[in-house]
């Protein structure tokens, strides 16, 4: 993840400290939302944890070295999913660019680099050519991300997607869905590492849930 090490120092080893006294301050409605119906990214087994992102948005790009390290730390009970946010024509192109990546298993190739051609430097990545120049220098196949770029399945990731931030009610990224139940940003929780603390806590909610 070389492009954040610019980021604040030791992000990446923090982690997110969690108490008692700590999920008292979490309040429904001020620091998470319960969705109207449950959504789900995926069919994974596990509570499911999706972040919801773009990447050319600077906010997802300096939350990405928190989650980063929130994942090194998280149980192996948690599903976590990415969630491209096709919002708007630009970000589904991003979003099928991700998931093109995704079916050639070579998204820790491109994760970084879209994040800093994106968010860090306005790059114009418009247009499936654009874009599939820009993966082959990272040692993607030119051809063979077109196919999956223009294919049936990125087409319907990029239509779940789309259901599953309606279904949320996602008005912007990042945005972490927890469970398919409940909503938390850093925006809402005042934070990035207090976001991932509200994830942590709807967690232990899930868990708790599970043992009754």
């Amino acid at each position: 993840m070389g492009i954040f090490r610019h980021l604040t120092t030791g992000v990446i080893a923090a982690t997110i400290a969690f108490s008692a006294s700590a999920q008292d301050q979490w309040e429904e409605g001020k620091h998470y939302q319960r969705l109207p119906s449950e959504v789900s990214a995926s069919s994974a087994e596990g509570i499911e944890v999706a972040e919801v992102f773009w990447y050319g948005c600077g906010y997802c790009l300096e939350f990405e070295p928190h989650v980063q390290a929130w994942k090194e730390n998280m149980g192996e009970d948690i599903n976590f999913v990415y969630l491209p946010a096709p919002m708007n024509r630009a970000a589904t192109e991003h979003a099928k660019a991700f998931y093109a990546v995704e079916a050639l298993d070579a998204r820790e190739k491109t994760h970084d680099a879209f994040y800093q051609a994106l968010a860090a430097e306005r790059q114009d990545l418009s247009s499936a050519s654009d874009l599939a120049d820009f993966v082959a220098e990272y040692g993607v196949d030119r051809e063979a991300f077109l196919k999956a770029f223009n294919g049936f399945g990125v087409k319907a990731q990029t239509q779940r997607a789309m259901s599953v931030l309606r279904g949320a009610q996602v008005r912007g990224t990042p945005t972490v869905l927890v469970a398919g139940k409940y909503r938390t940003s850093p925006s809402m929780a005042g934070g990035y590492e207090e976001a991932l603390a509200v994830v942590d806590y709807l967690v232990e909610k899930e868990r708790g849930k599970g043992a009754q």
